[in-house]
């Protein structure tokens, strides 16, 4: 009745190539290579397209013109195309409207190089088209999870007597007093959803909410943590496709475990890489009965970009100015997008009883703790990073209380309403 196509194709950027969209050093040495992996659900229904990228962001026109080039070689619609990035810092961060706008600007680098991104789209639509005639039928789907022990924190952790964030906690932490701080609110666990074709794993997804980054900034390509965790499980099961999609991570990272060295990169890694395997070991799995696709959209009210001194004054540090002005250029793009009337995207794959969740943006963890708690018993799997136009997506209450993410947020506080009732839709 159903059947499963899993595809792959690299997407690593070539030497000298921006990583993070020009907001970091450009690539000098490629570490380990990026991958996009995704897998093609066929039934009764037109296809669905699930992908994840090894890339920072890839967002508003980008975004879906990505998406088209995958539904149009699965013989589908782009409604039906989830598109996710990972979001590792030094890899690429992709917006056209925005390379135009900062390309208009001598003083800034360059976002990202469209030559490249053609390619990718076109390895990517090709991967698709080459992947369909080797469809295996699907029999069962299996669901597991494990607690991650040492690698999420919650950024937002020190605060004044007020509730107002003083400093934050990022990816890494060198910062004793912010060290010894708790976790803070996160979300536990790593969750698995596996398909399987009779004994056999084709294909399994792993969702984890971490930024996923031990270290950046460098100019060193890499797929980092979360990434060498997902190749070390994939070298030790070839025959099965592995994904990886970060949660609603927006205000969570592993500062609180991970000095920024190189050991800790390989510490990180290596719980990761035990987390996936102890989910793996604990799938439960069912005849799969039923696949059933839910989508929708909305329009964000977007917050008028601040001028670029006044970002560079909140970004700080010497590169400060090139930043601000890189950042409002981003701003400025989500607000063109908007006004264009180029709704917000997001959708939900019911699997049986398993829901998986496709958001925008960087979100808060508190969006991904909301979605599991409207199906309290039955396994929901949240993947965010889809289109990242809107950036930083804070909770409404966070809007008041200052931080890096709250000075980076270009949408309302009114998005927390429409998207919190945009997941109750789709999990309903």
């Amino acid at each position: 009745m159903y059947s499963i196509a899993p595809f792959r194709f690299e997407i690593t950027p070539p030497l000298h190539h921006a990583l993070l969209g020009g907001l970091v050093k450009a690539a000098i040495g490629i570490d380990d290579a990026l991958e996009a992996i995704g897998y093609v659900l066929l039934g009764q229904e037109d296809p669905i397209v699930i992908c994840v990228l090894d890339w920072a962001g890839l967002m508003n026109e980008s975004h879906l013109d990505f998406r088209r080039a995958l539904a149009d070689a699965a013989h589908t619609t782009p409604d039906r195309v989830a598109l996710h990035c990972v979001h590792q810092h030094n890899t690429p961060f992709v917006c056209e409207q925005t390379r135009q706008r900062a390309a208009a600007d001598p003083t800034l680098p360059p976002v990202f190089d469209p030559e490249f991104f053609t390619a990718c789209r076109q390895r990517g639509a090709a991967a698709v088209r080459d992947c369909l005639p080797h469809a295996q039928p699907i029999t069962h789907v299996a669901h597991g999870q494990a607690a991650v022990p040492e690698i999420a924190a919650n950024r937002r952790v020190d605060r004044d007597a007020r509730g107002h964030v003083r400093k934050m906690r990022g990816s890494s932490c060198t910062d004793p007093e912010l060290v010894a701080l708790p976790e803070g609110q996160i979300d536990p666990s790593l969750r698995t959803v596996a398909y399987f074709s009779g004994p056999t794993k084709i294909v399994s997804c792993h969702y984890y909410a971490t930024h996923p980054m031990s270290y950046y900034r460098d100019g060193r390509v890499s797929s980092d943590f979360c990434g060498l965790a997902r190749k070390r499980r994939q070298a030790d099961e070839p025959a099965c496709t592995h994904l990886y999609f970060t949660g609603c991570a927006g205000n969570i990272a592993a500062g609180k475990y991970n000095d920024g060295s190189a050991a800790a990169r390989i510490a990180l890694t290596q719980r990761m890489y035990d987390a996936i395997v102890t989910s793996e070991s604990n799938l439960q799995k069912d005849p799969l009965t039923t696949i059933t696709w839910r989508q929708t959209e909305f329009f964000p009210d977007v917050i008028c970009p601040p001028s670029s001194p006044h970002l560079a004054e909140a970004i700080g540090g010497p590169d400060a100015l090139r930043n601000g002005k890189i950042l409002r250029a981003y701003w400025s793009s989500w607000q063109d997008r908007i006004q264009r009337q180029i709704p917000l995207p997001l959708n939900c794959l019911r699997l049986n009883e398993i829901s998986l969740l496709h958001l925008p943006g960087e979100l808060f963890v508190e969006y991904q703790l909301r979605a599991q708690a409207l199906r309290p018993n039955h396994p929901v799997a949240v993947a965010a990073y889809g289109d990242g136009g809107p950036w930083y997506i804070p909770v409404a209450a966070e809007y008041s209380l200052s931080g890096y993410e709250v000075t980076v947020a270009f949408s309302e506080l009114s998005i927390d309403l429409q998207i919190t009732t945009a997941i109750a839709q789709l999990l309903a």
